[in-house]
């Protein structure tokens, strides 16, 4: 049945999942007015799939506790393709107990379950997962700009990374925008790319690690959504920066 609020789901469930845009929304979910925290009671089980900030889930982690609630992260891998077949990946992190008594509903949805270890693991994970794969397909959107500004023949190209060692899935999904204007292989928005990347120089700066390409992958994407680029898909990056260098590799508008 339909809940009014997180408050009211939390009273009627033994397990809430949240599936949120941002470690924002995950907060005010938790602790807002009529907020999970407000309904929920001992022996609740809280799962956040949000790919969110593992210091703000450690956090939340440890307030829930203190009236016996448990909670594990969940984050997703994989794409709605997936979904939509029930084989996402996710990276669970929490105690083995509640994970054990996750599994038979994360299977439901996830045909690879890796359990990542304490609360927080399983986000942070997830973070230098996406860091990995974001920051692929900033160096592809590059080389692909200057490419286009040198006039090579993208075409080309194309079969030359396709045959060698350059070759993988991220290059594979952002090729057919450039060739044909197809941006749906890789249905990420450019808006929640950044926002994983700020979130991941926001970890490892508080490791402290060093993240001198993190940070240059972090404002590539930054300067896309300053543009008004944020609800295009990340296949669309290397038309973005063509313009920066006064070139072009197709139109960017949609229409």
């Amino acid at each position: 049945r339909e809940a009014k609020t997180p408050a009211d789901v939390a009273r009627a469930s033994d397990v809430v999942f949240l599936c949120l845009p941002s470690t924002v929304e995950v907060e005010q979910t938790i602790y807002g007015e009529s907020g999970v925290l407000e309904g929920a009671c001992k022996g609740l089980i809280v799962v956040d799939s949000t790919t969110a900030d593992p210091r703000s889930t450690q956090r939340i982690g440890a307030d829930l506790a203190k009236k016996g609630i448990r909670m594990a992260d969940a984050p997703l891998g994989r794409t709605p393709k997936e979904a939509e077949a029930g084989k996402l990946s996710t990276f669970v992190g929490g105690d083995p107990a509640t994970v054990r008594e996750l599994k038979p509903i994360i299977e439901c949805y996830a045909d690879t379950i890796i359990e990542a270890g304490v609360l927080g693991a399983g986000h942070t994970l997830k973070l230098v997962n996406n860091f990995i794969a974001i920051g692929t397909s900033a160096v592809i959107a590059e080389a692909l700009a200057t490419a286009a500004k040198l006039g090579v023949d993208l075409s080309k190209l194309y079969e030359v990374v396709s045959a060698g060692g350059g070759n993988g899935k991220m290059f594979q999904m952002m090729m057919p925008w450039v060739l044909e204007g197809d941006d749906s292989h890789l249905r990420g928005p450019l808006r929640i790319a950044g926002k994983d990347m700020r979130y991941y120089t926001k970890l490892a700066e508080s490791a402290p690690a060093a993240a001198f390409i993190a940070q240059a992958v972090n404002q590539t994407y930054q300067l896309a959504n300053i543009q008004g680029h944020g609800e295009r898909f990340m296949p669309v990056l290397p038309g973005i920066l063509a313009e920066l260098n006064g070139c072009k590799i197709r139109d960017l508008d949609p229409s």
